[in-house]
């Protein structure tokens, strides 16, 4: 019945369409006043009225008679001439239909934003409730600066350090292999390669972005990491069977894609005329993009680069194939490691208790990597505000 219902409100805004052009295109007569809109206004301006009309009737109709009752398709089709029916009636010469059409299109982006909007306050505030009654159970200050994670213990302990310092170590390892790969392939793109290469190449990087991270883990199981283990062992380092560096470097393949296709972008958007200043002044080419073209793409570039960052903090099977769930506090990128989103998934999985301190922590950590990310966010916001200042 939804399909149906659906297919019949699109039938009647086209009918509608159909019917407010040509009221409209009728009334304008050879040598007489010209329509205030084109026609295809009074139509788009019928139809909108059909489809809120037919929208309106069919879930009114849905929440009264039930999702797969015949009243709901009827009531959309109702709902739909209802709809249209006045709008229908107020095609005349001078009538603003352009005007109110863009009235309807502005009020339904602002519902649409509001929609995302209210779902972000929403996530928001339904992690917050549950992190705050975990912190019922366990002290704030234990969680927020315990050193040791073991939430199946005897007792349990919920210490976030082990595992915010796991993040961060995978995420610092991944950003130094990403950022210089990243940056300097955008740079080649947009500074040096042929339009015909670059137009080769650029697809060629994206690709990595398509692949599954569920793929790239595998590849850090089977590939990295056992490769960083051999080496590592033949030097005389002791390195474990999952490593931060493992994880990391294969997170900073995943990531470079982002950097590069965003830079990319960004360095191309830098006008011309700022490098055609620089090559008049005497400038060489890697002086003008060091001088001239990094700093004028600098907040996109920061921009780029604190979305990467966000990416590679909330990746979680690359770490859980190549890292392990070992919450260990070290610096060491030879040891095994774990993230806050690996043991967010960890403890939402199977049969639980959903009041248990053990399951409620998840939450607690989701809070602590939202607030997180928003830090990061901020901090990106600040850069490009101080430099857009400055090199508009």
């Amino acid at each position: 019945m939804f399909v149906w219902t659906v297919l019949l409100i699109v039938l009647m805004a086209a009918i509608a369409y159909w019917a407010g052009r040509t009221r409209a295109a009728g009334l304008v007569t050879a040598g007489g006043p010209r329509l205030h809109s084109l026609p295809s206004y009074h139509g788009l301006f019928t139809a909108a009225g059909a489809m809120i009309g037919g929208l309106a009737l069919a879930i009114a109709g849905a929440l009264a008679f039930g999702g797969q009752s015949v009243a709901t398709p009827v009531a959309a089709v109702v709902g739909a001439g209802i709809g249209a029916a006045p709008l229908y009636a107020k095609s005349s010469l001078d009538f603003r239909a352009r005007n109110n059409f863009e009235r309807i299109v502005l009020v339904l982006l602002i519902c649409c934003s509001g929609v995302a909007i209210l779902t972000t306050i929403g996530i928001v505030f339904s992690v917050l409730f549950e992190t705050l009654v975990f912190f019922r159970s366990v002290s704030p200050i234990e969680f927020l600066f315990g050193t040791h994670w073991s939430p199946t213990g005897t007792p349990p302990s919920f210490g976030l350090i082990p595992l915010l310092a796991g993040t961060l170590l995978i995420t610092v390892i991944a950003i130094l292999v990403a950022g210089p790969l990243g940056l300097l392939s955008a740079i080649y793109m947009a500074e040096y390669a042929s339009p015909h290469l670059r137009s080769v190449l650029k697809p060629i990087l994206e690709i990595l972005a398509g692949i599954p991270t569920v793929v790239l883990g595998f590849f850090a199981a089977l590939t990295v990491a056992p490769l960083i283990r051999g080496s590592g062992e033949a030097m005389g380092f002791s390195v474990a069977s999952e490593s931060a560096l493992a994880a990391g470097l294969v997170m900073g393949m995943m990531i470079v894609p982002l950097i590069s296709s965003l830079s990319d972008d960004i360095i191309n958007a830098v006008p011309q005329s700022l490098r055609d200043g620089s090559y008049a002044m005497g400038a060489t080419k890697s002086e003008t993009i060091k001088k001239v073209v990094l700093p004028a793409a600098l907040p996109g570039i920061v921009s780029a680069f604190m979305l990467a960052i966000s990416r590679a903090v909330g990746e979680t099977m690359i770490v859980v194939m190549a890292a392990g769930l070992a919450a260990n506090l070290t610096a060491n990128p030879l040891a095994a490691v774990t993230t806050i989103t690996v043991q967010i998934a960890t403890l939402l999985v199977g049969d639980q208790e959903f009041d248990s301190p053990k399951t409620l922590s998840a939450f607690a950590l989701g809070f602590v990597l939202f607030f997180f990310t928003l830090v990061l966010n901020y901090i990106a916001l600040r850069i490009v505000q101080k430099y857009r200042e400055q090199y508009d």
